[in-house]
């Protein structure tokens, strides 16, 4: 969590341009306090949900209370949902059954979904292709191949870049940025992890997604403001902001 205070990392990302922030939830307890903080700015909005490290506190009962809180104003989308191989803090099934009952809430509630993919991208898709046909869908901090990531343009999902595109070791996350369209691109902090080069290994904050801007626009050989202007109107586009 970050240890500043919100005014400060509002006013701080406000300073570089950031107007508008949304803050992800990743079980009831986080997505109640995200819509204290979306409650008390203006410009902070919130998505809730049950991360799959979460999915096994997902029983009846949490179920309910998540779809009761999903009609709030202030909360835009569901997430973050999906699946997670890599540490497996709630089982396989257990991640599985709980992001098929997420995509059906969002699809009734028409919400977008953010996507949370960890080493599980084959599963990801097969779950996506069953359940989520013609909805809005953003794979939050892309990790998948190039397989994957035309696929999900071939879907008209969303592809979210985050401080990952700076690293050195990002080879093929840049290359995979600069063939898809731009219209298919979220830009995102996944704050407080992956700050972007060369502020890593300090806390993320929303005041660096231009620096994520830059580096997409060096990417494609495009002008910065276009990328920002774009990629603006993609977030207010799915989210309906």
């Amino acid at each position: 969590m970050l240890k500043r205070e919100p005014d400060e990392v509002l006013n701080d990302a406000l300073k570089k341009g950031v107007m508008k922030v949304i803050t992800i939830g990743v079980d009831l307890e986080s997505s109640k306090k995200n819509m204290g903080y979306a409650a008390q700015y203006k410009n902070v909005s919130t998505a809730i949900g049950f991360h799959p490290h979460e999915s096994k506190k997902m029983k009846e009962e949490e179920y309910s209370q998540l779809e009761k809180m999903l009609s709030n104003p202030k909360n835009v989308a569901l997430g973050e949902v999906g699946l997670d191989y890599y540490y497996q803090h709630s089982s396989k099934e257990e991640q599985k059954k709980a992001f098929r009952e997420q995509i059906d809430l969002a699809r009734k509630y028409n919400l977008p979904l953010i996507i949370h993919d960890r080493d599980a991208h084959y599963d990801t898709m097969k779950i996506l292709e069953e359940k989520a046909k013609n909805m809005r869908v953003v794979l939050h901090c892309f990790s998948g191949d190039r397989y994957m990531s035309q696929w999900c343009v071939k879907n008209g999902y969303y592809l979210g870049i985050g401080g990952v595109v700076t690293f050195k070791n990002a080879r093929e996350l840049v290359n995979i940025v600069k063939e898809i369209p731009l219209k298919n691109i979220l830009l995102e902090t996944d704050s407080p992890f992956l700050t972007p080069v060369p502020f890593r290994g300090k806390p993320n904050e929303p005041k660096y997604i231009p620096i994520i801007a830059e580096k997409i626009a060096e990417i494609k050989g495009e002008r910065i403001e276009k990328v920002a202007k774009l990629t603006t109107e993609n977030a207010e586009r799915f989210f309906s902001l």
